[in-house]
């Protein structure tokens, strides 16, 4: 495993780059379920909602085509958002849809294609840039460390189906399993700076640190999480 410096292309930005993002059409009780136990599930799913339309409109600040990639296939996700490409996911697992949402974008155009989930509304534009740039260099694949053990990014310059089977989806492991298979196959592997999937109560502080410090801005977030302080303040009992 390697990690090529991109310091000599940044200034490139790749327009052949593609970018995938996984997305669930946001359903009370279907999207974010671990963090609607603790906020319930109809704050669960607003919450979701913001981030999809928050990562949307980060998104397009970028050179790269953007295809959302949505479950279930059958939801109406267009509609959420009508100007974007969107296509359902297919597949039996979730590794079974990255390997179909991968395939068809390579096959769809040239360049490398690189993939993130909409629980990270967050995601570093400038390591999206550092991944393209990377793949467009000598890397083979770039991966995003995430801070429980998966990643929030994938990224390939052509299909590597080995790297998404046999894998323990959701656990500790995925990340390290994914470099360890990766080493196995040769591939030229490129790292990025980790971050954190919004999964959890405790990631709904990090996210809100994130934003006071203005580090990264998501209004229609920033929005619903300021309105559940107050609301947690003003509960009796609240502090």
């Amino acid at each position: 495993m390697t990690s090529s410096p991109t310091s000599n292309r940044s200034a490139r930005r790749p327009n052949s780059a593609r970018l995938i993002v996984m997305a669930r059409y946001p359903e009370p009780g279907r999207v974010k379920t671990r963090l609607g136990r603790v906020v319930g599930a109809a704050t669960a799913c607003a919450i979701y909602r913001a981030f999809v339309l928050d990562l949307a409109e980060r998104l397009r600040t970028l050179p790269y085509r953007v295809t959302w990639a949505y479950w279930p296939p059958t939801a109406p996700f267009e509609t959420l958002l009508p100007r974007a490409r969107c296509r359902p996911q297919r597949g039996r697992d979730l590794g079974a849809r990255l390997v179909h949402a991968l395939a068809e974008e390579i096959a769809s155009g040239s360049g490398p294609v690189l993939m993130i989930g909409a629980d990270a509304p967050h995601v570093p534009l400038h390591s999206l840039t550092e991944a393209a740039d990377a793949l467009a260099g000598t890397a083979d694949l770039v991966v995003g460390p995430a801070a429980d053990g998966g990643y929030y990014l994938i990224g390939l310059r052509a299909l590597e189906r080995r790297l998404f089977s046999r894998v323990p989806w959701g656990g500790p492991e995925v990340c390290a399993l994914t470099l360890a298979r990766a080493g196995s196959l040769g591939l030229r592997t490129h790292l990025l700076p980790p971050t954190f999937d919004v999964d959890e109560a405790a990631d709904l502080d990090r996210l809100r640190a994130l934003l006071t410090r203005g580090e990264v801005t998501l209004p229609r977030t920033a929005a619903l999480l300021k309105r559940r302080s107050l609301d947690s303040s003003q509960a009796p009992g609240g502090h």
